[in-house]
């Protein structure tokens, strides 16, 4: 999913001329997670494998397998190794926009371009951070990670962060992550992120289609009617703040307006739980103090999704014509595939 500490790690522990302490966390960080790495094959085969964890690894391999056979996705050692964490999250991202804006802030580096996001290996390091850009007056979110790529410069493991969901958005994000690894434009998130969203869609409903697991479908069907719905509502609510702020009126006036725009959001939040019979799985973002860095993501990820969608349809949703489609679009112009949009 999120990409960037791991290319400033890379470009670090290649001897690249970078200082820093955000830069030796992020070595460190990718250093201890790669130390950790044992060969799926190898848990699986070990009887002292608890069974819950052989079978959701099982699971994953047969994914993992399907996703180069089928999908046309790398066929190399990313993914076929396991970490045991014992936390929570592999990451904490900090996201910020300043006070009337809703233009993500930016961070640029050597090698890894600009992005709009810092990846944190400890969430106390994140949390520093994240105080820091509040005392300069910037609205900040600040969002666990529980998988990213490193594009095939490192032989990604499935961590055990990432199995704390269930099996379809196991197989799901390793076919995200495995689509950075064919596609990846310098300094462009969103053309990235809605480009693997989009492999992640269609692997999944061919995955499960090829086992017969026709409940499992109809389930991740719904549950991407609710994302969807739910991004569009995030998606609006960012237009009406954009609106605000581009007025440029007093602080006083446009805080008012940007409360009321908030208050609105949480209140449709609320009738489209109605919709879904109470589904509460956005509960807890929903719960929060709400500000301009928490739409960050969402525009990173969905906001180009229908572009990519309408392109894979041109080519009667045939993924090697796609990814030849893209890669030439990459070489190009992704400001104007993706232009906004935003």
């Amino acid at each position: 999913m999120y990409e960037i500490v791991t290319q400033i790690a890379g470009a670090a522990l290649m001897g690249l001329p970078l200082t820093g302490c955000y830069i030796l966390q992020a070595a460190t960080g990718q250093l201890s997670l790669l130390a950790q790495r044992k060969p799926i094959a190898k848990i699986i085969a070990d009887p002292a494998t608890p069974t819950a964890l052989r079978s959701r690894l099982e699971y994953a391999q047969a994914a993992r397998e399907f996703a180069s056979r089928e999908l046309g996705l790398p066929n190399n050692k990313s993914y076929r190794s396991y970490v045991d964490l014992k936390r929570s999250e592999v990451l904490w991202n900090v996201f910020a926009a300043a006070e009337f804006s809703v233009e993500p802030v930016r961070w640029c580096f050597p090698i890894a371009g600009c992005v709009v996001y810092r990846g944190y290996f400890k969430e106390q390091s994140a949390q520093r951070y994240a105080q820091k850009l509040r005392d300069n007056g910037y609205d900040v979110a600040v969002s666990g990670v529980p998988a990213y790529s490193t594009l095939g410069h490192f032989n990604d493991p499935i961590i055990s962060t990432m199995m704390n969901w269930d099996n379809m958005q196991l197989a799901a994000t390793l076919f995200h992550e495995l689509a950075h690894q064919v596609v990846y434009v310098k300094n462009d998130s969103a053309f990235n992120e809605a480009f693997a969203t989009t492999v992640a869609d269609v692997g999944i409903k061919r995955w499960l289609q090829q086992q017969h697991h026709e409940d499992d479908l109809q389930k991740w069907q719904r549950q991407q009617q609710r994302s969807d719905e739910f991004s569009a509502l995030l998606l609006q609510t960012r237009e009406r703040l954009r609106a605000i702020y581009v007025n440029n009126e007093s602080p006083k006036i446009m805080r008012a307006q940007k409360a009321d725009v908030i208050s609105t959001l949480k209140a449709s939040y609320e009738q489209l739980k109605q919709q879904w019979n109470g589904y509460s799985g956005y509960d807890a973002w929903m719960s929060r103090s709400l500000n301009n860095a928490d739409f960050i993501a969402i525009a990173i990820y969905q906001r180009c999704v229908p572009n990519f969608e309408q392109l894979l349809h041109s080519v009667n949703d045939d993924l090697p014509r796609f990814y030849a489609a893209v890669k030439n679009i990459a070489s190009n112009d992704t400001d104007h595939f993706c232009k906004d949009n935003s």
